[in-house]
């Protein structure tokens, strides 16, 4: 009986463990980018904080399962974080002495708790990422690094993953990241939220890379998965954070904008993973609650008068959600909207959905000139969607070799695999015999 019991208390010793590690993965999970935010800002390092944020979570595995999960996890990871440090620091302080001054300036005796900083003492770790976003985002940067920065440092991806995302060799893509982050370093870019005479030119980057880090996620460029969810949610997340701190009209355009796009994500694929046209999509599968977030953003974007692209942008998806059916689209309040935005930020893009849209209200025809007219000034000539747009409207039109011509200049230019099979299969029904 005594030796049962024995293996009793170590199965029920090794459940609790278990149990205390699954805890332990998911609150990392969920706060490792909120305690490296902070750990970045304490240690004045990039890299000195990520050495420091997996050191505090082996101290976790560790210690956790023996003495209980703390009652603030966040700050104890942060706490053990910091000291891990300052002691990587000092230890490495005697093969460089410029580390000891470090070392001695980052432990500047504050005020501990159970060793626990008073993190809600003046330090609000959401500021931290705050901070880490606009830094990323620094103008003194180059623009490609600041998204692939962004993405590594705020979201959280791998080198491999950022890589792929913007078809780049992961070695070019790894240099790019250590660059930045040396730049950073060498050039003392504070962690800090610019001041507010500072926050136009700053706010807007930083939009820029959120929205890139959104498109990317809602529409893939390349790959096996048309979305990926992780990224748009990311994006979501920092425009959450970006409106809930900085309320500027076109903070909450973005978020609107982000928010009714997202809403579509159920109903944009099949089951097998393929392309769904938007007009063709089950609008059942929309997600009311964030059509009624991106809505209620949308109006408070208004509200400021502070009208900019994401906000016209995020109108234009609100028409789509207020129909109930394709039928119901009002495309003549889409193409005007277009026309304005046309005005404040004009792209060969815009231009391209404008003709799509134009081509809803008034017919294939029309809209097929305007993309001819796109094309034959050499804009997106090597875009993908454009020929995709050509194509089916010229299908609609049944000038099928044209339409046939245009999938095909498509399909070499697509990278995403489950667009190519979409494109594959409308090749292939321009060849079947007609019913």
């Amino acid at each position: 009986m005594r030796a049962g019991g024995g293996n009793t208390k170590r199965a029920v010793t090794a459940t609790a463990s278990a149990d205390v590690r699954a805890r332990i993965e998911a609150i990392y999970r969920a706060e490792s980018r909120r305690v490296l935010a902070t750990l970045i800002r304490l240690l004045g390092d990039f890299d000195r904080a990520e050495e420091a944020m997996s050191d505090a979570l082996v101290a976790a595995l560790e210690q956790w399962p023996r003495d209980g999960v703390p009652e603030n996890p966040r700050a104890w990871l942060v706490s053990a974080g910091r000291f891990k440090g300052i002691d990587t620091i000092r230890r490495r302080s005697r093969f460089d002495a410029s580390l000891k001054t470090i070392a001695n300036e980052l432990d500047d005796g504050s005020e501990l708790s159970d060793g626990i900083p008073d993190l809600d003492s003046g330090d609000d770790v959401e500021d931290d990422q705050l901070r880490l976003i606009f830094t990323c985002c620094h103008p003194a940067l180059a623009e490609d690094a600041r998204a692939a920065l962004t993405l590594r440092e705020v979201c959280g991806l791998t080198t491999e993953a950022i890589a792929s995302a913007f078809l780049t060799a992961v070695p070019t893509m790894a240099q790019r990241i250590v660059r930045a982050k040396a730049k950073i370093r060498d050039a003392a870019i504070p962690y800090q939220v610019p001041e507010p005479h500072e926050l136009p030119e700053r706010l807007d980057t930083v939009l820029r890379v959120v929205y890139l880090v959104f498109n990317e996620g809602y529409f893939a460029s390349s790959g096996d998965t048309l979305t990926r969810a992780d990224l748009s949610g990311e994006a979501i997340r920092l425009g959450r954070l970006l409106v809930e701190l900085l309320p500027d009209g076109e903070t909450l355009g973005l978020l609107a904008l982000m928010l009714l796009t997202e809403s579509r994500r159920r109903a944009r694929t099949t089951a097998d993973g393929q392309p769904v046209l938007l007009e063709d999509q089950d609008r059942t599968l929309w997600d009311q609650a964030l059509m009624a977030e991106g809505s209620a953003r949308l109006e408070q974007a208004l509200a400021t008068r502070q009208i900019g692209a994401y906000t016209l942008q995020a109108a234009i998806a609100a028409v789509h959600a207020e129909a109930s059916r394709a039928a119901d689209t009002d495309w003549g309040r889409i193409v005007s909207l277009y026309d304005v935005l046309s005005s404040a930020a004009p792209s060969p893009v815009v231009e391209l959905n404008r003709a799509v849209a134009v081509a809803m209200r008034d017919g294939a025809e029309a809209g097929l000139s305007l993309v001819d007219a796109i094309l034959a000034r050499g804009d997106l000539e090597r875009y993908h969607l454009a020929h995709a747009t050509r194509a089916d409207l010229c299908r609609r039109l049944n000038r099928t070799e044209d339409a046939r011509a245009a999938y095909q200049r498509a399909l070499a230019l697509s990278t995403q695999d489950p667009e190519r099979r979409f494109l594959e299969r409308r090749l292939a029904e321009l060849d079947a015999p007609s019913s």
